[in-house]
């Protein structure tokens, strides 16, 4: 991965860097896409959840549209949501992400998060989010008891069915890993989880490897994807660490790139997301330099075990329920 930008998945090659579309408005989304692809984007991280797939798609045919790449040279990812984990909704799922993305395959299909929630039709609303029923007197998330293997097992179907080439898993910690390794017959080909100096996740890293399995960050950034969220501070930057702006200097790039860069050494793909034409391109120039180890060291030095995007937090002060998944 240092010398192409690709990460190994399975039997396939996965760009290392890659533009995550969480939190892009939809207005800015198909422009957003297709200028990211005209630079070299050839990686799309994007869930039914983040509510701009449509014009994600827009984008993309665009782009395709103007020869910027072909379909076969993009990696689309993309996230089945907490309401369709029984089974009999989860082609129904992708299925409308495929349209909506205007494709008829994914590289790449992950279970949002380890959380059933109660299934929302869509043709009630969609993307559902995590309230069953926003207009209710007391609206609150409903948890649906659905045996993740079940989940699975339906992912499975999917890649039998030629809908999805691989599966994967969002926000599961090891125990859940050991779990799905026992019962998958198509193992896992992605483990995707929030991971920036200030959460190192070296255990969980340990146990992926162990599985030869791919790991991809999320959030890489830490604390800048969850600023405008109210639930981190700029203060909170890990940019702003003596050890990253040290580094930044020696090898003449930004802060950023070099927290980004410490990910990628780590093995990780990375998938940060901005609207910013400039950082677009900034974000793929990661291989030109190389940390050292005491560079690393350092970096990873500060983790505080610090989760921005935890249920257990968030679930309960914005949903009406509390629901922990990490210990």
């Amino acid at each position: 991965m240092e010398s192409n930008g690709f990460l190994p998945v399975a039997n396939s090659q996965m760009p290392a860097v890659g533009l995550g579309l969480w939190k892009i408005a939809r207005s800015q989304t198909a422009q957003v896409v297709a200028d990211a692809i005209k630079l070299g984007y050839r990686h799309l991280d994007s869930a039914a959840d983040y509510g701009n797939e449509i014009e994600a798609g827009a984008g993309i045919a665009a782009a395709l549209k103007q020869g910027s790449c072909t379909r076969q040279q993009l990696w689309l990812t993309s996230k089945l949501w907490n309401t369709y984990h029984r089974p009999e909704h989860v082609r129904q799922a992708c299925e409308k992400t495929l349209h909506d993305l205007g494709v008829d395959y994914l590289d790449l299909y992950l279970i949002h998060f380890p959380i059933a929630l109660k299934y929302v039709d869509f043709a009630q609303r969609y993307p559902p989010e995590w309230l069953f029923d926003p207009t209710a007197a007391a609206p609150a998330m409903l948890i649906d008891p659905v045996p993740l293997a079940q989940t699975w097992q339906a992912l499975e179907e999917l890649v039998h069915s030629g809908l999805v080439k691989h599966i994967g898993v969002c926000n599961y910690n090891a125990a859940l890993l050991h779990d799905l390794m026992a019962y998958a017959r198509i193992k896992p080909a992605m483990l995707q989880i929030e991971s920036h100096p200030y959460l190192t996740q070296e255990k969980l890293l340990r146990t992926a490897a162990h599985y030869e399995l791919a790991v991809t960050a999320f959030s890489p950034l830490g604390a800048l994807s969850y600023v405008s969220l109210d639930m981190a501070t700029a203060q909170d930057s890990v940019l702003l660490q003596p050890a990253v702006l040290a580094a930044a200097a020696r090898v003449r790039h930004s802060p950023a790139q070099v927290v980004l860069r410490w990910g990628i050494q780590r093995g990780a793909a990375v998938i940060p997301k901005t609207t910013n034409s400039e950082r677009l391109l900034e974000n793929l120039q990661l291989f030109d330099f190389a940390l050292t180890d005491e560079e690393m060291q350092e970096i990873s030095g500060l983790n505080q075990n610090r989760r921005f995007n935890d249920p257990g937090v968030f679930c309960e002060l914005a949903f009406n329920q509390f629901y922990s998944i990490y210990d």
